[in-house]
């Protein structure tokens, strides 16, 4: 490494998962050319990368904030362009970072020139190491059982009352949960899938409720109501809890349907909804062994289908409805338009809707890997999520900012909370 070149990650290296790190590098030559290059390892063994040419101004300085990338993984002014646009070595792998308690770390370094062997031969003239927290100081995290599900709490530090959120994933994950703790909320992070989905022959609304009950009765949640946070199929279990569970004041719904989808949906020993019909035919597949898996299932609207339809007009909860519009696992945009017109035919006007262009399925906490295909964990196929990297990206720094207001809004923040820090 060079002792006159500085990489700096400000204003620490070491910084919650959600918030940006400020790239600076000093001590280049005059209008130098260098190679900016990201690698991480995630919780599977894959690794990701990414790289992008800058060159430096008159003084030898460049600064991510300011300076476009000339080409790489991205272009122009990308202050984060490093972290999102992370490729795995391996096609089609999701970056799975779902445990709580370990940092997320990203290595920086800079190499001089556009040779892209110079990482490989170790030539580079300085390095950096970021470490991306999910839980900050205070926050406390705790396994709990309820029933055939297991899930995780997490408790900001303070007495509280917090808001209390029910965070459903369709498969573990704690990554929005401790991150929305940091920020003052008592999350409940819960898988919809307990087991593989192929050995669920219906799915039972009660444990979920049972989730609810939980909350409402932990001393530090706030008696105001509850949030519930869902994506994909997680998304219409949130509707149908708001839907058939009283105390569920707030929801978000991110890229799903507006029906019961997957497997039957059972509450107090009685089935409440079938699961919307599939049509393999519309299934499209695509040139690299993918398939496109949006127009797979029936209307929701049309009358076949009124027994998987999600009474959502029942509900008497507010809803913040978040869809890509180039979502390719699901038509995300015409379901919400249609929950939209039987909520307001119905009277409920406690609705705020957004649409991001040119972004994909997988709406996840900003500044992770953007994932344009993987693997469908119930379909068991390499499927397209859809989306531009860019635009996906920015929408999820949008919607990740509009989800936290939403709820602090609707859960009612007028009371002094404690957020955590690093």
């Amino acid at each position: 490494m060079s002792p006159q070149v500085q990489l700096l990650l400000l204003p620490s290296a070491r910084c919650l998962f959600d918030k940006p790190v400020h790239v600076k590098v000093g001590g280049l030559g005059p209008r130098q050319v260098v190679t900016l290059r990201a690698r991480a390892t995630d919780e599977r063994g894959v690794v990701f990368r990414s790289a992008a040419i800058y060159r430096a101004d008159d003084g030898g300085q460049l600064d991510l904030c300011r300076d476009a990338a000339l080409c790489g993984t991205y272009e122009g002014v990308e202050p984060m362009g490093l972290l999102w646009s992370m490729q795995p070595d391996v096609p089609h792998k999701y970056f799975h970072w779902t445990k709580a308690l370990s940092p997320h770390v990203v290595k920086f370094s800079v190499h001089n020139g556009v040779d892209v062997e110079k990482e490989e031969q170790g030539g580079a003239l300085a390095e950096a190491t970021n470490e991306r927290v999910l839980m900050g100081e205070g926050v406390t995290r705790e396994v709990i059982h309820l029933g055939k599900c297991s899930a995780v709490l997490f408790t900001p530090p303070g007495k509280g009352p917090f808001p209390g959120v029910l965070d459903l994933a369709t498969f573990a994950s704690e990554k929005r949960g401790s991150l929305l703790s940091n920020k003052g909320f008592v999350v409940l992070s819960m898988p919809v899938f307990y087991d593989k989905p192929a050995n669920i022959k219906h799915l039972e609304l009660d444990y979920f409720e049972e989730a609810l009950r939980f909350l409402q009765q932990h001393p530090k949640v706030s008696s105001y109501g509850l949030g519930v946070i869902g994506r994909s199929k997680a998304g219409d279990i949130a509707l149908s809890l708001a839907s058939f569970v009283p105390g569920v004041r707030a929801v978000v719904w991110i890229n799903a349907c507006s029906a019961n989808i997957g497997a039957p949906l059972h509450y107090r020993g009685q089935q409440i909804l079938s699961p919307l019909a599939g049509d393999m035919t519309k299934i499209m597949p695509t040139s690299d062994g993918t398939r496109i898996i949006k127009f797979g299932v029936g209307d929701p609207n049309g009358e076949e289908n009124r027994t998987s339809r999600i009474p959502v007009e029942k509900a008497n909860a507010h809803f913040l409805f978040l869809a890509s519009e180039d979502d390719l696992n699901c038509d995300s945009r015409t379901y919400m338009e249609s929950m939209v017109t039987r909520l307001r035919r119905a009277g409920n006007e406690n609705v705020e809707t957004v649409c991001y262009p040119r972004a994909g399925h997988l709406l996840e906490p900003p500044y992770g890997p953007y994932c344009p295909s993987g693997l469908h964990g119930y379909l068991r196929k390499l499927v397209m999520w859809g989306g531009q990297p860019r635009a996906h990206a920015h929408a999820e720094m949008l919607a990740w900012r509009k989800m936290e207001e939403f709820l602090r809004n609707r859960l009612s923040f007028r009371h002094t909370n404690t957020k955590a820090k690093l």
